[in-house]
């Protein structure tokens, strides 16, 4: 082949290469230039890099209202590790493993120490999320917490690793003001607003059995186990006779998309080709979506929202007022919260029946990683002179629209966006 046939064909593989990628979906682009992505809700924090909006001529920052979520954890369930351990150990014992299925059970088995009496809690990842969440908060918004008579109050949910997320972000605001006013305080008092289970009519939902049953259709769909199986196992027959293969992927897939919770954790995305971490991560994306930001389910967090509105509304006439209200919890509460919001492209309505294009409007990893937080800023004129109340909302520190008209960029009139809330509100009774 001479040089100018290699160019040519260069050039078509490449332009083949260019014109696949833009068929590709958003998510399917994101994910490819960073496979992390494809963890869902154990995607470690991405700090944000752009530039927040200035504030409107002659406005200023005053109060922030806030839901996070805890950092980065380990798993909740023993289960979670143990299922593909115990599989991994049958193989082991029979002499079935090939030598990357038994690199991949020393790796779990000595991951699986590190777990004891530690599964559910925070880990060092997760409280330097909170830390570097905190100290961004009082360089966006100094003027909330560096005033004479700044306050914050922070309230936890009773689960630990949620109580020690607040308190990292709030040692990062004292450090920034020494001289802050801040209240911690944790209850199961603050529970129903804080951690409300799924609501009820959610629960009797008609549909909710046939959309159990889309979810199961559609995991079986996405899930291709035959490549992975001959890279861990060594014998065919063992597998079909002793592993559930399907499972035993996902389970893996999950235990490696956690890794990036821990410092210095083995690193397994090598078992997986890109094809399947994106089938994989569709699987979660659809599951998400029915569970916590379809129909009804946003209405799961109207404790939630209310408390916003009501919390907001004793502190925007105090014409002095500086400060914020944190309150931390759950990604089972930040994403249907971002839904019933409608922040951004959050709740978008998507049909049982369309669900294989979900991916195309709605990436569930960019709502809620660990540590994902939902930030109302609230603005009034400066020096005391009259005007509207403006506000702001940001997810993970990202500036969203709302379905409203604003008074410029991503700043709206306070008024509104109450009334929007609370209709909302009357609308999931």
């Amino acid at each position: 082949m001479n040089y100018r046939t290699i160019l040519a064909t260069a050039f078509i593989l490449s332009s083949l290469m260019v014109s696949g990628q833009q068929n590709w979906t958003k998510a399917r682009q994101e994910i490819h230039e960073n496979h992390l992505l494809s963890a869902s809700n154990f995607l470690a924090y991405i700090d944000p890099t752009e530039a927040l909006t200035p504030a409107p001529k002659g406005y200023e920052p005053f109060y922030l209202t806030h839901y996070g979520r805890h950092g980065s954890r380990w798993l909740i369930g023993e289960w979670e590790y143990t299922d593909a351990m115990k599989v991994l150990a049958k193989a082991h014992e029979q002499g079935m493993l090939t030598g990357r299925g038994e690199l991949l059970r020393q790796q779990l088995d000595e991951f699986y120490k590190t777990t004891i009496d530690r599964r559910g809690d925070l880990t060092t990842v997760g409280e330097r999320q909170h830390h570097r969440i905190g100290r961004r908060m009082t360089e966006h918004f100094p003027e909330i917490f560096g005033a004479k008579n700044s306050q914050v109050d922070a309230r936890s949910t009773v689960v630990i690793r949620c109580i020690l997320s607040m308190v990292a972000e709030c040692e990062e605001i004292c450090a920034f003001n020494p001289r802050l006013r801040i209240h911690n305080d944790v209850s199961q008092a603050f529970q129903y607003y804080l951690n409300k289970e799924p609501h009820e009519r959610w629960i009797r939902d008609a549909n909710r059995e046939k959309r159990k049953q889309v979810t199961f259709d559609y995991k079986r769909e996405y899930t291709h186990p035959e490549r992975l199986s001959k890279v861990i196992f060594n014998d065919e027959a063992f597998v079909r006779d002793s592993v559930d293969a399907g499972s035993f992927m996902r389970r893996v897939f999950d235990i490696c998309s956690n890794m990036q919770s821990h410092d210095n954790a083995p690193d397994l995305y090598d078992l997986f080709t890109e094809d399947e971490l994106y089938d994989l991560w569709r699987i979660h994306n659809i599951d998400w979506y029915l569970d916590h930001s379809s129909g009804q389910a946003p209405h799961s967090q109207d404790n939630l929202l209310r408390n916003f509105v009501e919390t907001a509304d004793t502190i925007v006439t105090q014409k002095n007022f500086h400060g914020a209200t944190l309150r931390f919890g759950h990604e089972v509460c930040v994403m249907p919260l971002a839904a019933l919001m409608e922040l951004g492209s959050c709740y978008p309505e998507v049909g049982l029946d369309r669900l294989d294009t979900l991916d195309q409007v709605w990436a569930n990893y960019r709502i809620f990683p660990m540590a994902s937080n939902i930030q109302l800023v609230f603005y009034r004129p400066k020096k005391g002179k009259p005007g509207d109340i403006l506000v702001k909302a940001m997810l993970n520190e990202h500036e969203q629209t709302l379905p409203l008209t604003p008074v410029a960029g991503p700043y709206y009139r306070w008024a509104d966006v109450r009334n929007f809330f609370l209709k909302k509100l009357s609308a999931g009774r």
